[in-house]
């Protein structure tokens, strides 16, 4: 079965706006049913945006459940998800069929790293991250560092002169890594994440073990509890690889993947 006309145009008008929506597709229809095998639907956070999967109870199933998958803000998820349901038990129709949809969310619960600074590393950081699916958020109060960093799709470049009054606006479920000018930029970052008793997935700080322990002090005496003051990951990177600003990057980006697949629950 063909898609319906405009589905097409529709799914990529969703995603170039980068708006959360879901894609359904009947991947089989046993028995009596409403719709074909291959009918699809998208849907948003505001129901159905175009196409049909066969209309009545199973799409108002259909929508529904779509709907809870883009609800789920907590980051994990399923970003595709097959269903299968037949259409007396599960529905309610009187239909004697039996349908399997495949659920697919585009632009929802997507990986985001927020990185403070834009220098060398920050860059190449950013950079890397391109290669993959991830949304990056880079800040920085130099407007001419964050220019030398390329400009791609789902790359967010933030000009602030006040670093930590950025904390506020960051989303929960981010990576959050401070490689900014040095140890007194990277220090109030991350005490304003503790004195908002912000806890991200992952919170990492550039660095040698004994800035670790300059900054734990510090924090401490900023009157942080020991406890949160050390949790923060530096050095951060797999052991792995020279200083050159590209294989940190690599370092760097390697021990993210490993840290979201824990976080995700694949390991």
């Amino acid at each position: 079965m063909s898609s319906p006309q405009g589905f097409v145009e529709r799914l990529a008008e969703l995603a170039r706006a980068e708006a959360p929506f879901v894609s359904v597709t009947m991947v089989e229809a046993i028995g009596s049913t409403p719709q074909d095998t291959g009918s699809k639907l998208l849907v948003t956070t505001e129901g159905l945006s175009s196409g049909t999967v066969g209309g009545g109870k199973v799409e108002h199933k259909a929508i529904q459940h779509a709907q809870a998958m883009l609800a789920d803000s907590s980051g994990q998820a399923p970003v595709h998800e097959l269903v299968e349901w037949n259409l007396q038990r599960d529905v309610g129709m009187t239909c004697g069929g039996v349908v399997k949809l495949f659920f697919e969310t585009y632009n929802h619960s997507d990986w985001q790293v927020v990185i403070f600074g834009a220098g060398h590393v920050a860059g190449a950081v950013a950079n890397c991250l391109g290669q993959i699916n991830c949304h990056t958020r880079c800040i920085d109060s130099r407007s001419e560092w964050l220019d030398k960093i390329a400009d791609r799709q789902r790359l967010t470049k933030v000009h602030a002169d006040d670093l930590p009054a950025q904390v506020a606006s960051l989303p929960n479920d981010a990576f959050v890594l401070s490689i900014t000018m040095g140890h007194g930029t990277d220090r109030p970052v991350l005490a304003e994440i503790f004195r908002q008793g912000r806890k991200f997935p992952y919170l990492g700080v550039i660095g040698s073990r004994a800035k670790r322990g300059v900054l734990v002090r510090e924090l401490i005496a900023d009157g942080i509890p020991r406890e949160r003051a050390e949790a923060f990951h530096c050095p951060i990177g797999l052991p792995l690889g020279s200083n050159e600003p590209g294989e940190i990057a690599i370092s760097v980006v390697a021990e993210l993947i490993q840290e979201r697949d824990k976080w995700r629950g694949g390991v």
